[in-house]
């Protein structure tokens, strides 16, 4: 499973990759999605690698943002009672690793946003011009996607 953040705003962008984005829900900056990893969104993902940060997340980093950053219809947040009360899972750690694990999806769980609006890295971010090759935030971080995930938890 891929977790996708952008970074990048929306001026001068081509309109082509701004519809790409549209189609993935990431009209803003600082906001993350979770994508299965298939030929699609991976076609989609390689046409905005430069205005966003991808990698594999892990269940650990998934757990953290549903409980800080999970949202149900009407902002209310996601908790351990609305996972136990809708899904077959006691907790949000068990939800995410099955998540993970391809078990289940995050539409599992009613009137759960499928959009994640993250805070500003901690400490700031290496660059939003750059790529990981580079020494910046952009492009494939692969499994230290999570370092950043956690900073912006």
């Amino acid at each position: 499973m891929y977790a996708i953040v952008r970074l990048r705003g929306q001026v001068n962008v081509r309109y082509t990759i701004e519809d790409t984005m549209k189609m993935l829900r990431l009209q803003k900056v600082n906001l993350c999605v979770l994508v299965p990893e298939n030929p699609h969104f991976k076609g989609m993902v390689h046409k905005v690698k430069d205005y966003v940060a991808y990698g594999k997340v892990d269940a650990k980093v998934l757990a953290e943002i549903l409980e800080n950053r999970g949202r149900l219809e009407g902002g209310t947040r996601l908790t351990e009672e609305h996972i136990r009360e809708n899904t077959a899972y006691d907790s949000i750690q068990a939800f995410a690793e099955a998540v993970i694990n391809g078990e289940t999806t995050l539409k599992s769980v009613p009137k759960l946003k499928p959009v994640f609006r993250l805070h500003p890295p901690r400490k700031g971010h290496a660059g939003i011009k750059r790529t990981v090759q580079q020494g910046g935030e952009l492009g494939d971080h692969g499994d230290n996607i999570n370092e950043l995930l956690h900073k912006m938890r």
